[in-house]
């Protein structure tokens, strides 16, 4: 493996992550502990949660994670292994009066508390209040829930910084939204590679004719900013000419001026294609260290149109279907390992620099080599 301290240097220089680095599974283990279990991810939406009793189990990198809205209308978040002999507590989604394990029947109060243990009262000793579920942190922005395993995390809207304001800027009010569906996928690559695919569209004009049919993608036009954890693009309509509509693939008149694609370090993508008020959210969720699971949440707004958004979801549906042939070409490349290190192109690729440095910050800690 490549020493941590030659991985700064190359990437001070330009070049990328080491080619290992994208199917080593030393490498993702200590992603799912120094990454996954730090910071605040994306796993679902406050309509899930609506009422007392309401849950959904999902993910944090490899973790399991229950998230709850207890009796007195708090939400909560647990580590969703249970205490006995780590079953998952909760599968799917729905509402329960208490979280029962289905293997030994322990039961927790939508509290984390451990209510009861089947033949407990035989065991000397044993006390229920040392068996709480392991607690995590949950925060909302509008109507998207986050959880973080570190309990001692920075805040989520710290984290955020000026994301809420760009998007209520471009013409988007989270909370007028209304939820529409879920697309879920799986893709043969590591989840750094799909990540940085999102983080650039210097392969836009030479990959997705479609897109960039309706987002001017030229250098000059596409803007990359930077702020703490958050990365973001944005990219004005190409054209505006009402019969122009027509003959793109969807009409990108309305609200949404222009396209804005935010990333949230590690894993939270969240896109807003120029057009109708419209956003589409999900986190890049690692499964191993060459396969990555990905599902986006679609909102839109009450009142668009039926059509519309049957245009602009097989529009999505198109761009995804070119993406996976990328994604998955360059995980075959780097699985060679015979080219060691890319060489970013700093001006286009800046936000993929920006990430691949989080990386290396985080891993980084403490250690030489893996």
């Amino acid at each position: 493996m490549t020493l941590w301290r030659d991985v700064g240097d190359g990437l001070a220089q330009g070049y990328t992550l080491p080619a290992s680095w994208y199917s080593h599974e030393g490498i993702f283990r200590l992603e799912q502990e120094r990454i996954f279990q730090r910071f605040w991810q994306y796993v679902g939406r406050t309509d899930q949660v609506a009422q007392p009793g309401d849950y959904f189990a999902c993910h944090a990198g490899a973790v399991p994670v229950a998230v709850v809205r207890d009796r007195g209308g708090m939400l909560r978040a647990f580590v969703n292994v249970c205490r006995h002999r780590a079953h998952e507590v909760v599968q799917g989604e729905g509402n329960r009066a208490t979280l029962q394990c289905p293997y030994h029947a322990w039961t927790y109060g939508l509290d984390g508390l451990l209510r009861n243990a089947p033949r407990a009262d035989r065991e000397p000793g044993f006390d229920r209040a040392e068996l709480s579920l392991l607690p995590a942190l949950v925060d909302t922005w509008g109507p998207f829930v986050f959880v973080n395993l570190d309990t001692e995390a920075q805040p989520l809207r710290e984290v955020l910084g000026d994301l809420p304001d760009l998007v209520a800027r471009g013409g988007v009010d989270l909370d007028a939204l209304r939820f529409r569906e879920r697309a879920s996928s799986e893709l043969a690559a590591n989840w750094k590679v799909v990540v940085e695919n999102f983080l650039e569209c210097y392969h836009c004009a030479v990959a997705h004719p479609s897109f960039s049919s309706v987002v001017d993608v030229d250098p000059d036009a596409y803007r990359l900013e930077t702020q703490g954890l958050v990365s973001s693009q944005f990219g004005p309509v190409r054209q505006r000419a009402g019969e122009n509509g027509k003959s793109l693939p969807y009409d990108p008149r309305g609200e949404a001026e222009e396209g804005q694609f935010h990333f949230l370090f590690p894993s939270f993508a969240l896109n807003i294609m120029p057009g109708r008020a419209n956003v589409s959210v999900g986190p890049v969720v690692p499964i191993g260290g060459e396969r990555t699971g990905r599902f986006l949440d679609y909102f839109f707004g009450e009142d668009v149109e039926d059509g519309w958004i049957d245009d602009v979801m097989a529009f999505d549906a198109q761009v995804g279907l070119e993406d996976r042939g990328l994604i998955e070409s360059v995980q075959r490349g780097l699985r060679t390992q015979m080219v060691e290190r890319g060489r970013l192109m700093p001006e286009s690729e800046k936000l993929i620099a920006h990430f691949q440095s989080l990386v290396h910050e985080a891993l980084a800690v403490d250690a030489e080599r893996v």
